[in-house]
């Protein structure tokens, strides 16, 4: 029997699979095997009995036997390595190297190949550390949030640029951080998680703005007059439903019938979105044949929907265009860092990349996290993840095009549970979130594909590593030029008993620093005990409704406490708090336009689906007053100062 449990170790160590972890208490627990033999499942291997472990060992070892690099080498530069024998090393740029054994650490950075006798094997010879980021402040944004005349219902991409250029140009802030505007599908009920999108690879035409399409400035009067006609006005939350119906009707006015040849990814993400406005937008619920992209059924669907399947690349055509048009706004007036895009950790199981790449992902397992102080039943993002075994053996691709989608118009990008680069949490079909265990993936591979693709785009990193994370994922971030996130909230002391507050000026340099985050209280809602009361009235606390009160109050107090301490006084508690975030010693700045005109509600609240309107608040003044108002210009002077506008 010992041998059997042996066995079943050794076999889940090559697929990276833990069978023991340590939890946020640091304490040992020791994975079931029945869970990780169901994960195991998941890559094709059947580790059910003591027999079909041992085939599945004595498989792995012929393959080992048989090979000699790696299926996917990703080597830093001026690094060289063992190719087992003679090689020849085909160069990005068409040239070719002959290599007696040693593939030689002067390559120049880029995607190669190395052949050998035996192996074809794609060679990424990636960037050793990312530039120096300028120190810089700026807002974290909730797009959606934006209101002006110009958006239909919900801020777009042209707010963006207004923002980005009035902000630079007015308030002197040199980065601009976006919540994900990745791709949903175009149906309806509207997905309006932005951290569940249909597909990482594209863009969200949701925000489009109509008018500023060229096919609305060539349009004929009349067609203009119903295309402004179907503007949807502004409720108390924003309607996502009714801006997708305004903006479709709008685009599909607009639309000039264009059917020029689509790239390969493209025209599969316009497919699937074809086949979603007739079939629903979850594929594991379409007709079974449908279900495979390279079936006959969907050959011949393209056929019949050929001008759906144009019209929706040519939205993504306008969505790349509005997106470079934002970007360069920022440039233009003088950002130093840019518009940095949030990238979510995963897609929607039965979205367009899942449909499109297959086995990239175990599509029967969701992520999330295990049981903690937080969460003492665990958490399911009901995401699926990548296969570490399938990315290495497509040479990373999926993972390299998910970020060129988003850095083909960033200037930065900041990726959310960066601790998913190392490893995820698996939870087995029909378990709880209680019921899962580590994945790791290669994280010096997954490490340098990021640094490759950002240094190739001019692009900042930054890393979302909040809440229990181990100490390798920041240390290596900041050894590659990657920044941490520091949240003030979270900026304790935990070794000492109290957990009280570091000063700012002792905060790691190399991070993006804020007061709070999307899923947390914002400034003012904090102050006011508004978590509290929400939280009360949803019957979400797990104890008495006075002692959360009574917490918040300690906790208003040990902060008060604490700002006299750094010599900033209390008498206006939000230009106190941006003060003392100005004295951070990181080198990113961030506050939200929510917070400096004083909005209580919180754009997410954890937990919570249809109970609270998570992602759907919009800000409470437009973009003209908010830039307008002298209260916004007071509460940012401080950071103004502390990170004065360094032209690019």
């Amino acid at each position: 029997m010992d041998q059997d449990l042996s066995d079943l170790t050794a076999l889940a160590a090559v697929y990276g699979v833990a069978t023991r972890y340590e939890n946020s208490e640091q304490r040992e627990v020791v994975v079931d095997d029945d869970v990780v033999v169901a994960v195991l499942a998941q890559f094709g291997v059947d580790a059910s009995t003591p027999e079909a472990i041992r085939r599945e060992l004595a498989a792995v070892r012929e393959t080992r036997e048989r090979t000699v690099l790696p299926p996917t080498l990703v080597l830093r530069e001026g690094t060289g390595h063992d190719a087992g024998g003679p090689a020849v090393v085909h160069l990005e740029d068409g040239t070719r190297r002959e290599v007696d054994r040693f593939i030689p650490g002067d390559l120049p950075l880029g995607w190669h190949r190395v052949v050998t006798a035996d192996q074809d094997v794609v060679l990424a010879v990636v960037p050793d550390r990312l530039p120096d980021v300028p120190p810089a402040w700026g807002w974290m944004l909730q797009l959606y949030a934006l209101r002006s005349a110009e958006s239909w219902g919900a801020g777009d991409y042209g707010d963006l640029s207004v923002l980005a250029r009035r902000s630079a140009e007015e308030l002197g802030a040199g980065v601009l951080l976006v919540n994900p505007v990745q791709a949903i599908s175009p149906t309806h009920p509207v997905e309006r998680s932005p951290y569940s999108p249909s597909s990482r690879r594209f863009a969200n035409p949701l925000y489009l703005r109509v008018t500023d399409t060229k096919a609305f400035a060539e349009a004929d009067e009349q067609t203009r007059a119903q295309v402004r006609a179907l503007q949807p006005g502004s409720g108390e939350l924003i309607d996502y439903d009714a801006v997708w119906s305004a903006k479709l009707a709008a685009l599909e006015l607009l639309w000039p019938g264009e059917t020029g040849e689509l790239d390969p990814a493209l025209d599969g993400f316009a497919t699937f979105s074809a086949l979603a406005e007739k079939h629903g937008p979850d594929w594991r619920e379409w007709p079974e044949p449908l279900r495979d992209p390279s079936s006959p059924e969907v050959a011949k669907a393209r056929e019949e929907l050929a001008d759906r399947i144009a019209f929706h690349g040519w939205l993504q055509h306008l969505c790349r265009e509005q997106l470079d048009a934002a970007r360069r706004a920022a440039r233009d007036a003088g950002m130093s860092v840019g518009i940095v895009h949030d990238m979510p950790v995963g897609v929607h199981p039965g979205g367009a990349d899942t449909w499109a790449l297959g086995d990239a992902f175990a599509p029967r397992v969701t992520v999330g996290a295990p049981p903690d102080a937080f969460s003492q039943q665990g958490q399911d993002w009901n995401l699926p993840p990548w296969r570490p075994d399938r990315l290495a053996e497509l040479g990373y691709a999926p993972f390299r095009d998910v970020l060129r989608g988003v850095l083909q118009y960033a200037d930065g990008v900041r990726i959310d549970h960066v601790a998913g680069l190392w490893r995820l949490w698996w939870i087995p079909p029909g378990e709880p979130p209680s019921r899962g265990t580590y994945v790791h993936y290669d994280a010096e591979a997954m490490m340098g594909v990021l640094a490759l693709e950002a240094q190739r785009a001019g692009a900042v990193v930054v890393g979302e590593d909040l809440g229990t994370v181990e100490p390798e994922v920041t240390e290596t971030m900041h050894e590659r030029g990657v920044l941490s996130s520091a949240v003030l909230w979270f900026q304790r002391d935990y070794d000492t008993p109290g957990h009280p507050f570091v000063p700012p000026g002792k905060w790691d340099p190399e991070s993006m620093a804020s007061i709070t985050t999307h899923d947390l209280p914002t400034v003012a809602g904090w102050l006011a005990g508004e978590h509290v009361r929400v939280r009360a009235e949803l019957g979400l606390l797990d104890g008495p409704v006075e002692r959360e009160y009574e917490t918040a109050g300690e906790e208003r107090a040990a902060l008060t406490e604490f700002l006299k301490q750094q010599g900033i006084s209390d008498g206006d508690m939000v230009e106190a708090l941006h003060t003392l975030l100005a004295s951070a010693a990181s080198r990113l700045l961030l506050t939200a336009p929510a917070d400096v005109v004083g909005e209580r509600r919180q754009p997410n609240l954890p937990g919570t689906v249809d109970q609270y309107p998570n992602w759907r608040i919009p800000l409470s003044v437009t973009v003209d007053e908010f830039f307008a108002d002298p209260g916004v210009r007071r509460l940012v002077a401080t950071l103004r100062a502390a990170r004065p506008l360094h032209n690019r």
